[in-house]
C-alpha cells in the first residue's frame, strides 16, 4: 500500500499550487479521502475530504473558497487545488485514505487507515 504525495514547493502569498496523490495497492475507488496538514508545533489538522464517488465533499472553514479537493478514480490520484495561499496555510500537507470512513467522520484523522508520506508547502514572500 503506496499513498504518495507531491506537487508541494514554495509559493508567494496569492500564488497556487496543486498537490496530489498517487494511491496503489489499493482499489481506489473504494475508498474514502482526505487531506490534511500540519505545521512544525502543531496538531495535524483536517483540510478537505471527499467521499469514493465525489459526492459529499468536505473542507476546513478556512480554506473554503480556495482549496478544492477532488479525485480521479481511473487514474488512482487524489487532488487538491490551492489558490489564493496564504502564509498560515504553510504545513506539511498528508493525503490520507480509508475505506471504512462514514460520512460524518470524513474530517477525523483517526478514522483513516493510510497515510502518504507528506509534501511540504511554504507560503511566503
Amino acid at each position: 500500500v503506496q499513498l504518495q504525495a507531491s506537487g508541494g514547493g514554495l509559493v508567494q502569498p496569492g500564488g497556487s499550487l496543486r498537490l496530489s496523490c498517487a494511491v496503489s495497492g489499493l482499489t481506489f475507488r473504494t475508498l474514502q479521502m482526505g487531506w490534511f496538514r500540519q505545521a512544525p508545533g502543531e496538531e495535524r489538522e483536517f483540510v478537505a475530504a471527499i467521499t469514493r464517488t465525489s459526492t459529499s465533499i468536505r473542507y476546513l472553514d478556512s480554506v473554503k473558497g480556495r482549496f478544492t479537493i477532488s479525485r480521479d478514480n481511473a487514474k488512482n490520484t487524489l487532488y487538491l487545488q490551492m489558490d489564493s495561499l496564504k502564509p498560515e496555510d504553510s504545513a506539511t500537507y498528508y493525503c490520507a485514505a480509508g475505506a471504512r470512513v462514514i460520512v460524518s467522520a470524513l474530517a477525523s484523522a483517526s478514522a483513516y487507515d493510510y497515510w502518504g508520506q507528506g509534501t511540504l508547502v511554504t507560503v511566503s514572500s
